[in-house]
């Protein structure tokens, strides 16, 4: 099925872009959300006018989220965590976990959906990626730590060392 997009669409396309579908998808997701509509001679007739006011919307919204963008750009968040000798954990660093502690950390509302990686299951240092937009996407650093060892030293041009405290620690500090 092919489509003409109305709004951009992660990893699909942006506005005003003719796409081929899967006939389920846009049938049951891209055209309820209003994403797309059917891509027909009349709808072809308005794709100019879609892509001049989705490229206007963009550079609004570009605008807003820049301030936004350059707060989060590299954030370095701290997270301890139980693992094994080889250095997987039991469990994960979900994009849940992330994004709550983005929001601690620089007081910005950022969802999961945003965190663009998969549950981190192993020790080390990770750049996360968080989209914003289609055309702003900061990345923050997560180091992920054994559980009662020394955190690591951060080395971060955007934060001095000693500025970078984990969860557990502004927790401490918040309830003392």
């Amino acid at each position: 099925m092919k489509v003409l997009l109305l709004k951009d669409v992660y990893k699909l396309g942006r506005a005003g872009d003719v796409k081929k579908v899967a006939d389920g998808y846009g049938r049951n997701y891209l055209i309820p959300q209003g994403l797309a509509v059917l891509a027909t001679r009349d709808a072809l007739k308005m794709v100019d006018r879609i892509r001049v006011s989705a490229n206007q919307q963009r550079e609004v919204l570009n605008k807003e989220l820049s301030g936004v963008a350059e707060r989060i750009d590299g954030t370095v968040l701290v997270f301890p965590a139980r693992a094994s000798e080889t250095g997987r954990l039991y469990g994960s660093v979900t994009t849940h976990m992330i994004a709550e502690a983005i929001q601690e950390k620089a007081g910005v509302e950022v969802t999961r959906r945003q965190v663009d990686t998969q549950p981190l299951r192993e020790l080390g240092e990770f750049t996360v990626p968080v989209r914003l937009t289609v055309d702003l996407i900061p990345h923050i650093k997560v180091i992920v730590y054994r559980e009662g060892e020394a955190v690591p030293q951060v080395e971060s041009v955007a934060e001095p060392q000693n500025a970078s405290t984990t969860i557990e620690e502004e927790t401490e500090a918040a309830e003392a």
